[in-house]
């Protein structure tokens, strides 16, 4: 079995198959872990999703910022972004059958030695706390009052965490650091404003994962959302999100996790979008 982490796919369904092709996937062998932002601001989000739907269990998929998105605007909770690319999901005949597929995909996993998120962990969290705290949105988001959730999930305030933040502001904290988080300080205040790259960083900030202490620094975390950082491979961090919807790359790392081996495989995306995005 070859085990293959993917990076932001965000509608490039043409991208996504080439890449699939090009390492021979197989479902009845291989599993995949997409980090995130399967959908938005590509051509081929339903594409994507019926894809990854038909693949079953080989394919295990995390949420990012723009799936929630998609599911907030399905839920009739916000309008689209004049950016957003959603209309070949919204206005699909299996529109409800993508929709709960989508609801029951992960915030974060734990496997092969790995802790896996979209955008990053607060420093404040171990891999366990991660785990729980993503369970906690991951149950909201299957369960009944999904639509209220939706409602309150956007905004950057509070911006730390603190173990008793109960309701809609300690759900808004674990979403926008699991799928929003770059630059935080050292005790872990996000900075959610700042998207560019590592020597961007505001003032008083750091990358989440340089942070002094970080109660995961044992533990490899494999992440996508960052474009602007692109390909990153340390021993202790993975990001994979190299732009494929802005004219980059889609990226695969095939992941050994006997012998912590890694493979990089890109295939070009011919789908450019304007820079300046989330």
């Amino acid at each position: 079995m070859s085990l293959y982490l993917i990076g932001d796919v965000q509608g490039c369904d043409d991208a996504l198959a080439r890449l699939l092709h090009e390492v021979a996937f197989s479902p009845s062998r291989d599993h995949a872990v997409l980090l995130g932002d399967l959908v938005n601001r590509g051509p081929a989000s339903a594409g994507v999703l019926r894809r990854l739907m038909q693949l079953g269990g080989a394919a295990t998929c995390l949420l990012g910022n723009h799936d929630l998105s998609l599911l907030a605007v399905a839920h009739g909770v916000r309008p689209p972004h004049r950016n957003d690319t959603m209309d070949s999901v919204l206005l699909a005949p299996d529109r409800e059958a993508m929709l709960d597929w989508l609801r029951q995909q992960h915030m974060a996993l734990h496997a092969h030695g790995l802790l896996m998120v979209h955008g990053g962990v607060l420093p404040q969290w171990d891999v366990q706390d991660t785990l729980r705290l993503a369970g906690e949105v991951e149950a909201v988001l299957r369960g009944p009052e999904v639509g209220e959730f939706f409602s309150t999930m956007f905004g950057n305030e509070p911006a730390s965490w603190h173990g008793d933040l109960h309701g809609a502001e300690r759900l808004r904290v674990i979403v926008n650091a699991l799928t929003r988080l770059r630059f935080c300080t050292v005790d872990g205040a996000m900075y959610l404003k700042a998207s560019g790259g590592l020597d961007h960083a505001p003032p008083g900030t750091l990358p989440w994962f340089d942070v002094p202490g970080r109660r995961t620094a044992g533990t490899t975390i494999a992440f996508g959302h960052w474009s602007q950082l692109g390909l990153l491979l340390r021993e202790d961090v993975i990001a994979l999100d190299t732009g494929c919807v802005w004219g980059g790359c889609l990226s695969a790392l095939r992941y050994d996790p006997a012998t912590k081996s890694r493979e990089v495989i890109q295939v070009k995306c011919e789908q450019a979008q304007e820079p300046g995005r989330e």
